[in-house]
């Protein structure tokens, strides 16, 4: 429910307020069970929400899991006691866990339970499978596109054959499928790749670090500076572009000009690659950060630049509908953190007003290369 203890609101507020109640009807368009907003455009329907003690008002009758999560901000005892980790202890099963890096309700489960099982059973047969995936993704579509992201070919559909494979022998004693460790795919370069570790043990850590006027580079600056900008709790930034009251999957890989060229967001990136990079593993975001305010969200993405105007491209390729990427800044990854919580996710600290504060946070993994000529975003 929450992202590095930011709630995550539409999802908490729209899709549980439908638990705990009869559902005579499947959940969808035509179920009165589905919270009615009046409106297509949530965004505008939070701005007039108003504080969280504005919503039990707005429930037909009250949502006992919505009560709990207003009550427990912190990371206390109640979300310690539905923390699945530390209990995934003797694991004597062959394990599958399937995940994928578009999975915006839970990227952070099947990763941390394929760590957990490795950490906790060391001889446990554990296998990670990660697709270009949205949640439950390998088995409700081709897996082909999401958002502003192409794969190049049906993904799932080459998934399900070893998940098959996988069932028939340790069920019905089928041939061995001889599964990898890891089992993942490389969006960017959109293909399936195979290790015998996650991370893969040749990953090397880097920094990329801001420079002065919204430069990227590997390089540590010499001089010292900041960049500001004036944060707006009446005209936040959106989290997708898109109208719409469902908790969208498609924002998780969307083309980012639309929050790029807002006045309230620092943008930095590098010099187009002379040759390919590739990012496989964890991600940390190591800020220096100051407000006049006691408490702020932080939103760091990383993202992908593709070059300007294609080459070759003519009018037939516009009259045929195929989509322009000239310039398109497809997400990667990104991550809100609530600054409160910096130090501790059981005990919020405010910040003290305009003084410069480190604020570091763990991103959840990527596995994607950028194609050279291609420009790395933050």
């Amino acid at each position: 429910m929450h992202r590095n203890s930011a709630l995550s609101l539409q999802m908490t507020f729209a899709f549980f307020s439908g638990f705990g109640k009869p559902r005579p009807l499947p959940m969808d368009e035509e179920n009165p069970e589905r919270f009615d907003f009046g409106t297509p455009d949530t965004y505008q329907y939070f701005l007039d929400l108003g504080p969280l003690s504005n919503v039990s008002g707005r429930f037909a009758e009250p949502v006992a899991f919505w009560n709990d999560v207003v009550a427990h901000p912190d990371y206390d005892d109640f979300w310690k006691a539905r923390n699945i980790l530390p209990h995934l202890k003797q694991v004597g099963a062959a394990t599958l866990v399937v995940g994928g890096w578009y999975d915006t309700e839970d990227l952070y489960g099947p990763l941390q339970t394929y760590a957990a099982i490795e950490r906790l059973n060391p001889k446990a047969r554990n296998t990670l499978v990660m697709g270009p995936w949205p949640h439950g993704g390998w088995m409700r579509g081709k897996g082909d596109r999401l958002g502003d992201a192409e794969f190049g070919f049906a993904t799932s559909e080459t998934f399900q054959p070893l998940q098959l494979a996988f069932f028939m022998h340790h069920l019905k004693g089928a041939d061995d499928p001889a599964m990898p460790e890891a089992f993942v795919f490389e969006t960017g370069a959109n293909r399936w790749r195979s290790f015998d570790a996650w991370p893969p043990k040749q990953a090397a850590s880097r920094r990329l670090y801001f420079h002065a006027a919204g430069r990227l580079a590997w390089t540590v600056p010499t001089d010292i500076g900041l960049d500001d900008y004036l944060s707006d709790p009446a005209r936040p930034v959106p989290y997708t572009q898109e109208i719409s009251q469902r908790w969208g999957r498609n924002y998780m890989a969307e083309d980012q000009r639309f929050a790029a060229r807002r006045p309230d967001v620092l943008v930095y990136q590098t010099e187009p690659l002379a040759e390919d990079l590739s990012f496989a593993g964890p991600l940390r975001a190591n800020l220096w950060f100051s407000t006049s305010q006691t408490d702020a969200d932080l939103v760091v993405k990383l993202i992908d630049v593709s070059p300007g105007e294609p080459k070759g491209w003519d009018d037939a390729d516009h009259e045929s509908g195929r989509r322009n990427r000239g310039g398109q800044q497809t997400l990667v990854r990104g991550e809100p953190m609530r600054g409160r919580y910096r130090e501790s996710w059981e005990q919020p600290l405010p910040f003290t007003p305009d003084q410069p504060t480190e604020v570091s946070f763990a991103i959840n993994d990527v596995f994607h290369t950028f194609k050279r000529g291609h420009s790395v975003m933050v």
